[in-house]
């Protein structure tokens, strides 16, 4: 058994360093100078770790990196809030709630994840620029608030049905109406699922490439995915400067995930889908 345990562990590990080893490569990659880049191994850290590079990247007037990561920071938080709050709310019907044809209106609502997202770019571009929302951040905010994905709304129902009924009603003898229910009862004992949703829409949103890239035309207002893109046109192949933006693009992904990463395993495991 002792042996069997030591195997795993030794698959595990090599797995873990395998993945980390671009994470790594790109980490040292960004500190090392040029000169560096063209006599040493890809993997091997640099002489010395200094900030140069970064400082370069964020001082590039061509390509404002500070002002891509407010435009991402603002678009990810709004379009998470609506994602949280509006699949939470769609959420509860289909949990709580009898109502003719109900399981049927969430098998249809389940069968759209079979739907790529291609099929309906061009739709949805044609309406936002009938609508005159090209070029602004609204295509990127407000469909967030309109059911907030398939996928999301089936782990918010899988949560709330691993709550007790007997909370609701013993909320309902108290007199509590189904909203009070929604926002006193169920919400406050779902906090794994809402975290996991709130972490997987942020990574969403923040990593959206073809978005921000069809619907921004203004340079201002272009994301960090798309302003890297453009910074490494302008830079060609200095690839430290290059691995730098990269860096400073990820770090609040791995923030934002080391924090809610526990709620994250612990909504999986409740949901039903570890």
């Amino acid at each position: 058994m002792k042996a069997n345990k030591l195997a795993v562990l030794f698959v595990l590990t090599a797995g873990a360093l395998v993945f980390m080893l671009p994470l790594w490569i790109m980490l040292v990659m960004s500190f090392k100078t040029p000169n560096e880049l063209a006599t040493t191994a890809a993997w091997a850290p640099p002489g010395a770790w200094r900030l140069d590079n970064y400082r370069e990247v964020l001082s590039n007037p061509n390509a404002p990196f500070v002002r891509f990561f407010i435009n991402t920071l603002f678009i990810s938080t709004v379009a998470t809030t609506g994602v949280v709050l509006t699949s939470a709310l769609v959420a509860y019907p289909f949990a709580r709630l009898r109502f003719p044809g109900r399981d049927r209106l969430f098998i249809l609502l389940i069968s759209t994840m079979l739907l790529p997202g291609i099929v309906t770019l061009i739709p949805t571009y044609v309406l936002f620029a009938k609508i005159q929302w090209v070029n602004t951040f609204y295509p990127l905010i407000v469909p967030a608030f309109f059911g907030g994905g398939a996928f999301n709304i089936f782990l918010m129902r899988q949560s709330f049905m691993s709550i007790p009924r007997e909370l609701d009603e013993a909320a309902i003898l108290d007199g509590a109406s189904n909203a009070m229910i929604f926002w006193r009862v169920l919400l406050p004992l779902s906090g794994p699922a809402i975290a996991t949703v709130g972490i997987l829409c942020f990574i969403y949103t923040w990593r959206d490439f073809m978005g921000p890239l069809l619907f921004l035309n203004n340079p201002d207002m272009q994301t960090l995915e798309v302003g890297l893109r453009t910074y490494q046109s302008l830079q060609s192949e200095q690839w430290h400067l290059l691995m730098a933006g990269s860096v400073l693009t990820l770090i609040p992904l791995f923030t934002v995930f080391l924090i809610g990463q526990r709620y994250f395993v612990k909504a999986m495991v409740m949901s039903g889908l570890k």
